[in-house]
């Protein structure tokens, strides 16, 4: 009978997965200039970078090593995507980042603790790792939702058209001034013209 713990592919997959994740996070972080996607991510980024060291750490106490794929497509077409120029909304939606948070209803997590033969120290792991990415599904939900309202708009974005928008009408104001002095130096300009036509037929 193999001493090779039942749990131990899914220890690795989550190594993999958290590490994976925080390399295209990462990535995606350094390409936005929307404060809010900034500090979303960077909060997600470093909780899926610490699981995916603790969990290697668990499975070399465990005596196994990590075990990667040399070409996983998959994560390839995470990070691509991750790195475009794509809008953040955009990116949320490629990712499904904005579909983690189940709410009440069952997740991917809920089977878990099936398996009751996981040790005491990988429970406890397991238990933060689960709660904080529930956690962090709230979190990327609630970016979604507010970039879904600003119309796929980063915050910067907005700033910058109001600022435009604010010169503009600063312009506008100056040009409705000039003009407005032009009409009243024609009047006036008028009204002299007509009084000195008035004294010569006198």
């Amino acid at each position: 009978m193999s001493d090779k713990p039942s749990y131990l592919g899914l220890l690795n997959a989550i190594a993999v997965g958290e590490s994976q994740a925080h390399c295209y996070l990462t990535a995606w972080i350094e390409k936005t200039n929307d404060p809010d996607v900034v500090a979303t991510l960077s909060t997600v980024a470093a909780r899926e970078g610490e699981h995916g060291m603790t969990f290697a750490k668990r499975i070399n106490e465990l005596g196994y090593t990590v075990r990667t794929k040399d070409d996983d497509e998959g994560f390839q077409k995470r990070l691509a995507i991750a790195s475009s120029d794509r809008t953040d909304l955009e990116k949320m939606e490629k990712l499904g980042l904005g579909r983690l948070d189940t709410g009440d209803k069952p997740d991917i997590f809920d089977g878990v603790f099936k398996d009751h033969s996981i040790d005491i120290r990988t429970g406890e792991l397991l238990g933060r790792y689960i709660a904080e990415e529930r956690d962090s599904g709230r979190l990327l939900k609630c970016c979604y939702d507010e970039l879904k309202a600003r119309g796929g708009k980063s915050k910067t974005a907005t700033a910058a058209d109001d600022s435009r928008l604010s010169a503009l009408e600063t312009k506008l104001d100056a040009v409705c001034a000039a003009i407005g002095d032009m009409q009243t130096m024609l009047a006036s300009s008028a009204k002299r013209t007509n009084g000195a036509r008035a004294k010569t037929k006198v």
